[in-house]
């Protein structure tokens, strides 16, 4: 049953609301104090507020204070402010201050029920729409519509739910982090933690205590008994990242690990249980190096239980284009300021640019271009690249007519379809043709992935 709380001295009107409303469950307050105690309390998703509050009911002074405590508390509150009938101007303030509506007495308990009721379908709306929100954040961290990401994605998709051993292959910068958070945030396990470990940046004598923590006195300096990374994913999910890059004595321990679920601290002797998922990534060849004995066979093996391959940049197509958006609008926000876009060159740029350090490359050049751009639009000299006079550097993977003009057409498709930003009448104008031919061709080429709703 819906909560709602009643903020009211008036023990007539308390009277009047209990046995008229309800529908739903009701808390009643007298004052400002007793309001925020029962809201910290109850947390009621709606609130009805009488404005003349003691110690001074004859002023709004104490309800328009009430008010704001309770929008500071809890700012998706619903609060529904009751006045008399000559109160507008505070009517009117409340609404600046953040009410959700406000009525006149004397009280209609049908007429307020209705407001109370379009208040709680409100709520309801907006917790569904956050909830939405936190899955598709999860797997739409992920951007992109190459068929390259679009294939990773959708095995990323299909194992989020099972208990699987992932390894994520991928040159460096192309979001091996980000596939494995959005499989942890889409599993059974995205309420607990997601504890990343970087198996190349940590000293090799200092690896194994990070990951399997140590007991007091285990060696100097060990002053107290600590958990490791292993330990504190406990529950969730650890993400081992260039574990390629990890020492041979400490791949055996890591196998048994997966193996048994069970870890010993260093210097210790008990066995500790942990139920963890585990993710890896490496941009090394493990296959490789297992057979030059420098990563263990067997542990390769309990890793990679799946493979993903994560495309670099160079070969996702047009997705830097969508990406470049996204990274703008996160960096105007942090950096304050109003980029809108990007100039054909600086587009163009983009397209041809071979990026040799992925999208971690992407980001460092954006944010650069972003804080020193003085234009709304970015251009290839922000981004510091240039334009080449040659708009045609892949090759041709067929000889055949047909083959050869699908993928032209495709290809010509995705690139228009991203430089128009996903609008599909600039799409179309583009690409000369008219939006029925575009949606025709989009179904003939199964380019199911683009929005054809713009």
């Amino acid at each position: 049953m819906s909560r709602l709380l009643v903020v009211d001295d008036d023990k007539g009107i308390q009277k009047q609301l209990k046995w008229g409303l309800s529908d739903y469950e009701i808390v009643f307050a007298d004052d400002r104090a007793s309001a925020i105690a029962q809201l910290r309390r109850y947390e009621p998703e709606v609130v009805t507020l009488d404005l003349g509050l003691p110690p001074d009911p004859a002023n709004a002074s104490e309800g328009l204070a009430a008010l704001t405590e309770i929008l500071s508390l809890a700012p998706s509150t619903k609060v529904i402010v009751l006045t008399g009938n000559t109160d507008k101007e505070h009517a009117l303030k409340s609404i600046e201050l953040g009410a959700y509506d406000f009525y006149q007495k004397p009280v209609d308990v049908d007429t307020l029920n209705t407001i109370i009721h379009r208040a709680f379908n409100l709520v309801d709306l907006e917790n569904e729409n956050r909830r939405l929100s936190k899955v598709s954040a999860s797997m739409g961290s992920i951007i992109g519509n190459s068929p390259s990401i679009l294939a990773a994605t959708k095995r990323a998709e299909k194992i989020a739910k099972t208990e699987i051993t992932t390894l994520l292959l991928g040159e460096s910068g192309t979001g091996k982090e980000v596939f494995a958070r959005s499989i942890h945030n889409h599993s059974d396990r995205s309420d607990k933690a997601f504890i990343a470990i970087n198996c190349a940046s940590i000293p090799e004598n200092l690896l194994e205590s990070e990951l399997f923590g140590y007991e007091k006195g285990a060696f100097t300096g060990a002053a107290k008994t600590t958990k490791g990374k292993i330990e504190m994913a406990q529950g969730g999910t650890l993400f081992l990242d260039e574990i390629g890059d990890m020492p041979l004595p400490l791949q055996a321990k890591m196998l048994r690990f997966l193996q048994e679920r069970v870890i010993e601290r260093v210097g210790g002797r008990e066995e500790i249980s942990v139920d963890i998922r585990v993710i890896c990534a490496t941009h090394r060849n493990l296959q490789q190096m297992s057979t030059e004995q420098t990563f263990r066979e067997d542990l390769f093996y309990r890793v990679s239980e799946l493979i993903i391959n994560i495309p670099p940049l160079r070969e996702r197509e047009n997705d830097v284009l969508l990406l470049a958006k996204s990274f703008i609008d996160s960096y105007n926000e942090q950096y304050n300021k109003s980029i809108k876009g990007f100039s054909d060159d600086a587009k163009q740029a983009m397209l041809q640019h071979k990026w040799p350090g992925n999208i971690r490359e992407l980001q460092n050049k954006l944010k650069s271009a972003v804080v020193m751009a003085d234009t709304p639009f970015i251009t290839a000299e922000d981004l510091g690249l240039f334009v080449s006079g040659d708009n045609n550097s892949s090759e041709l993977k067929s000889l055949n007519l047909r083959e050869v003009r699908e993928i032209a057409e495709s290809n010509a498709i995705r690139q228009a379809y991203n430089l128009a930003e996903q609008n599909m009448s600039k799409t179309a104008e583009m690409l000369g043709v008219t939006r029925p031919t575009l949606y025709s061709l989009i179904e003939k080429y199964q380019l199911t992935d683009l929005k054809t709703n713009s």
